[in-house]
Parts: structure tokens; C-alpha cells; sequence
């Protein structure tokens, strides 16, 4: 253990004391960079922001009632869920101390109480002490000098507070203290809890190559601490799936991203908790407080894939020329695919130039994806593929019926022959395709989708009439 000091000069300080120093004497606490008082520790983050920690220390503990502290665990604890455990181990009483030691804190803590001011002549370099009272420390330090009032202005000068000791329960580091009744010796103890702060998201960098319709797939994990607490050879393990919390089920509606054409049906050996997939990380690793850490997970070269277009009308929608939406399909199957589950995350999809340069061309968010599902990854917009949507006809036949003529002119100013996959959405209900200028395809109870071939440089005209009853 070292004696604190606390140095902050010039606009290091925050605004109640900007240009002075602080000291705080004869204080036996642990600096930050000092032994970290973790033991073997075990983290499982999960996608929604809470993680479970799990950090096994040897302890040597008294026989009878004591206090046990923990220090380096989490700033962000929650502290109703800690639990500790070992061999002949009971808790009478837990708290946690989370008054982290900063300058502002030591000054607001200080009031009432006197302090140490050191001046410095800025024109003969001598130092000058007095005796302060700290009266208010809000906004501003007000401190009490023998008869005068006086501020603890920020006017450049230096100056230094020393305090006479840290005040109680102040700590330099996050501590959770803990009350036991013990049957005494070393013993390894168990202590987990729960946490905010620690979080894990997937990224896939997607490479398509257009002449051999194939594309190379490289998953990473980015991790990030916030928990205000470093977590040093850690053995980490990331959970895919929404768990829940609070008790309850999460309200409001989630919309799907579109990025599943068929869900899979496949399995593989993956480790499973619950309805939850496992990711544990190859090896221990240090997640630094403040940190992002990048781990593949990940690597497909060569899996087959294909570009496509895709355009869908609201039902009713008129109007000018629209771009088609540029779409690459692929299946996450283990013949043919990329042969894993996807935990949810964004695809960023890259494609080289005439150089051979690899480009940016377009990103998508996907959902957690079962093993053999079918996906299109919409990438942008087509600048050469349009869609005019006009509605003809929309005659009333009875107070129950209506009668929409409905027509679809496709442009492709491309030197190549496309395929666009038009789909007419709205067809909730009874409604019946009395006409079509080609066949369609329901595919969804709302959706009817005709595969439109388009020539090179040429245009295509679809037409159906809908029979809607009520």
C-alpha cells in the first residue's frame, strides 16, 4: 500500500477548484495501477448489456465474524445480485462502496472540515501555508480564512489543498465490502454478480465476387468495457440471444429487418444454453475499463451467393419511376453455405473494382439467423433499375367488392439482362388475382411476387387485376 497523492494542475481540475493542486495525507488506500485484487476470473456477456461476472479468490479469513473486501469489481455492480460462496462461508451483511476518490469528491466530502492551503509567490517562488475551513464546495469552493471569507478562485496562481486524511468509505477503486461468518483459514470464495456496462456485438465483413457468384465471410466479435473496472485474463464467454430482464416480457413491436427470405432448420454441435447460443473465446484475454476489443469468430471463403433486385409496392402506391432495391442472396446452410448460426449484427458488403480494389457498396442489420436460412442482404439502391407503379383502375363493385387494375413498367439501363423479383404487398383479407400478364407467386399472406426477366438496356410491363372483398 502507498500513501495517496492527488495531483491535478491547471484546467486538469473540474470547476469548483480548475487551477490548484490536492493532496491527501497519511492515507493508506491503493492507487489505480496498483495489483489488480481480482482472482480467476469468468465473464458471460450477453447481446442486451448485461453480463454475469465470476471471480474466484483466496481468501484468508478469520474464524468468526469479519469483514471481507473486494475491491476491482464492477463501478456499475448491481448490487442485488451478488453472491458469494465457499467452504464454510455465510453473509451477515453486504455493502458497496461506490464514492469513488476523485478531487471534486475529496473537496465536497472536506466541508466542515480544515484544510491545508499551500501559496506560491509567483515572483520569488516561496511558499506561504494556512489553516482553511471548507465551508461549501458547490459550484465553487468557499473557504473560511481566520476572519475572512474567502473563494477559491481560478485565477492562475498556484495553489495546493492538502487534506488530513481520506474521508471514510471514499475508495480509489469500485469495493464491494462484505460481512461474514467464518469458520476460518484459506479458503477459495466465489463471487458473482451482475452488471451493465460489458457488451458484445457481431460485425461481418462480406466480399462479393460477381463473375464467380461466390462470396468470403469474416465474423468479429467487438467487445466493450464501460464498467469503470479492467478484467484481466479473463476467460470470456459471449451468449447470443435476447435475454430477458426485469421480469417481464419487453414491450412494444419489433419490426423484422427483411433480411431472412426462410428461416433454417438446421443444427450443428454448437455449445446451446437454453434457447441461446455460446460463443467462449479461444483464449483468456484483458478487457481494459474503457476499451474495445475485436475477436474473429468467423471465416467463409468461397461460399456461394448471388446479386439480385428486388422491388415492393404498398398496395395502392402510384407514382414516378423508383430505384429497385440491390440485394445479395446466400443461405447460411452447411451444404452450400456458410454452415453456422448468425448472432445478430451488421453485414457490410464490399466488392472490387476494375483495379482490384476492394469497395464499400452497401450494409444491412441482421437478426439472430438459424443454421439454413435463406438471407438477402439489401446493399442499396439500383441507379440503373427503376419501377413506375400506376393504379389504373380502382372501380367499386358493391358495397362489399372492389376491382384495382394495377400496372408495373420496369427499366434496365444496364448491358445485361436482370431478373427483378416484383412483389405487390397490402393483399390482406380476401383478395383474388382475376388477371396477370405473367405468374405470380404468393408469398406471404400478404404478398403476391412475380420474377420479372428485363433485357439489357430494355424495359418489361406487368399487369394484374385484384378482386377484393370485405
Amino acid at each position: 500500500m502507498r500513501k495517496l497523492f492527488l495531483f491535478a494542475m491547471g484546467g486538469a481540475l473540474t470547476a469548483p477548484f480548475p487551477s490548484s493542486a490536492i493532496l491527501a495525507q497519511t492515507a493508506e488506500v491503493s492507487l489505480p495501477g496498483e495489483a489488480n485484487a481480482q482472482g480467476d476470473v469468468s465473464v458471460t456477456i450477453y447481446q442486451n448489456g448485461q453480463s454475469l461476472v465470476q471471480d474466484v479468490r483466496r481468501l484468508n479469513i478469520p474464524k468468526g465474524r469479519s469483514r471481507q473486501e473486494f475491491p476491482d469489481v464492477s463501478a456499475s455492480i448491481r448490487p442485488e445480485t451478488v453472491t458469494l460462496s465457499g467452504p464454510g462461508i455465510g453473509i451477515v451483511e453486504q455493502n458497496f462502496d461506490y464514492d469513488l476518490l476523485t478531487p471534486a469528491k475529496l473537496m465536497e466530502k472536506a466541508v466542515g472540515q480544515t484544510v491545508t492551503l499551500i501559496r506560491t509567490n509567483p515572483a520569488t517562488g516561496r511558499e506561504s501555508r494556512v489553516r482553511a475551513k471548507v465551508l461549501a464546495a458547490n459550484g465553487g469552493v468557499v473557504l473560511q480564512i481566520g476572519n475572512t471569507i474567502e473563494v477559491l478562485r481560478d485565477d492562475g496562481l498556484p495553489v495546493r489543498v492538502i487534506f488530513d486524511r481520506v474521508p471514510p468509505n471514499m475508495r480509489a477503486r469500485p469495493t464491494l465490502s462484505v460481512t461474514v461468518e467464518a469458520q476460518g483459514g484459506r479458503v477459495p470464495a466465489n463471487l458473482s454478480y451482475l452488471t451493465p456496462g460489458l457488451g458484445w456485438k457481431a460485425d461481418y465483413v462480406t466480399l462479393f465476387d460477381d463473375k464467380s457468384k461466390t462470396i468470403d465471410v469474416q465474423g468479429w466479435v467487438t467487445l466493450t468495457n464501460n464498467t469503470g473496472t479492467s478484467y484481466r485474463n479473463a476467460n470470456i464467454l459471449l451468449v447470443a440471444g435476447n435475454a430477458n430482464r426485469g421480469g417481464g416480457r419487453r414491450g412494444g413491436i419489433r419490426w423484422p429487418t427483411g433480411t431472412i427470405d426462410q428461416a433454417g432448420t438446421e443444427s450443428n454441435n454448437r455449445e446451446r444454453l437454453g434457447d441461446f447460443y455460446l460463443y467462449p473465446l479461444s483464449e483468456r484475454t484483458t478487457v481494459a475499463n474503457a476499451q474495445q476489443k475485436q475477436v474473429s469468430f468467423l471465416d467463409v471463403k468461397r461460399a456461394p451467393a448471388r446479386k439480385a433486385y428486388e422491388f415492393t409496392n404498398g398496395w395502392l402506391r402510384s407514382g414516378d419511376f423508383r430505384s429497385a432495391s440491390s440485394v445479395l442472396k446466400f443461405s447460411t446452410s452447411r451444404g452450400g453455405g456458410l454452415g453456422d448460426q448468425l448472432p445478430s449484427g451488421v453485414m457490410r458488403v464490399y466488392m472490387r473494382d476494375q483495379r482490384g480494389d476492394p469497395q464499400f457498396i452497401g450494409e444491412s442489420r441482421i437478426e439472430n439467423t438459424p443454421m439454413g436460412s435463406s438471407m438477402s442482404i439489401r446493399t442499396g439502391e439500383a441507379f440503373d433499375v427503376k419501377v413506375k407503379t400506376v393504379t389504373v383502375e380502382r372501380k367499386r363493385i358493391n358495397s362489399r367488392r372492389w376491382r384495382t387494375k394495377m400496372s408495373y413498367e420496369v427499366t434496365n439501363a444496364r448491358p445485361e439482362a436482370i431478373t427483378v423479383d416484383l412483389a405487390q404487398s397490402g393483399l390482406w383479407g380476401d383478395v383474388r388475382v382475376t388477371e396477370q400478364s405473367m405468374e405470380g407467386t404468393r408469398i406471404s399472406a400478404d404478398k403476391l411476387e412475380w420474377k420479372v426477366p428485363v433485357p439489357a438496356n430494355g424495359k418489361a410491363m406487368v399487369t394484374a387485376t385484384f378482386d377484393s372483398r370485405y
